[in-house]
C-alpha cells in the first residue's frame, strides 16, 4: 500500500491522517453483494492536517466550504465490486479534490482595447451592411 495520497509534488497526505470506513455497496456483486463492504468511505481532515501549508489550507477549506463536516471532507466510492479498486477510486478523487482546492487562483485579466484597425474594420462592416439592407427596401417611386 503506498505512504499516503499524493496530490502534486511536495504535497503528500499521509496514510495516519486518513480515515477509512467500509460497508455493504448497494451496487453491483452478484452472489457475494450481501456479504462483502466494498462500499467505502474515506475522510480526510483538512482542518487539522500537517500535509498542507497554511496557505494551501486556508485556501483548500474556503474552496471546499459546502463539501466540509466539521472541517472533515469525505469521499465515497461504491461503483466496484471489488473493495480495493473502491479504495484506489475513493483515493485518486480526494487527490483531484484537494489539488483543484489547492490551485492557485486565476491570474487577474488585464484590460485591453481594440486596435484602431479592427475599430475602423468593424464600422465600415457595419456601413456596408447597412447599406444592403437599405438597398433592400421597397424603390421610391
Amino acid at each position: 500500500m503506498e505512504s499516503g495520497v499524493t496530490v502534486r509534488s511536495g504535497v503528500v497526505i499521509p496514510e495516519a491522517e486518513l480515515t477509512w470506513r467500509f460497508s455493504r455497496s448497494s451496487g453491483p456483486g452478484g452472489q457475494s453483494v450481501n456479504t462483502t463492504d466494498s462500499r467505502v468511505e474515506l475522510s480526510f481532515d483538512v482542518a487539522s492536517t500537517s500535509a498542507l501549508s497554511d496557505v494551501l489550507k486556508t485556501r483548500a477549506l474556503e474552496r471546499l466550504q459546502s463539501r466540509l463536516v466539521d472541517g472533515v471532507v469525505t469521499i465515497a466510492a461504491s461503483e466496484y465490486k471489488s473493495q480495493w479498486r473502491n479504495r484506489e477510486a475513493a483515493r485518486e478523487r480526494l487527490a483531484v479534490l484537494i489539488r483543484e482546492a489547492i490551485a492557485p487562483p486565476p491570474r487577474k485579466r488585464r484590460p485591453t482595447k481594440p486596435s484602431k484597425g479592427s475599430v475602423r474594420r468593424r464600422l465600415d462592416d457595419k456601413k456596408r451592411r447597412g447599406e444592403t439592407k437599405r438597398l433592400r427596401g421597397r424603390p421610391d417611386d
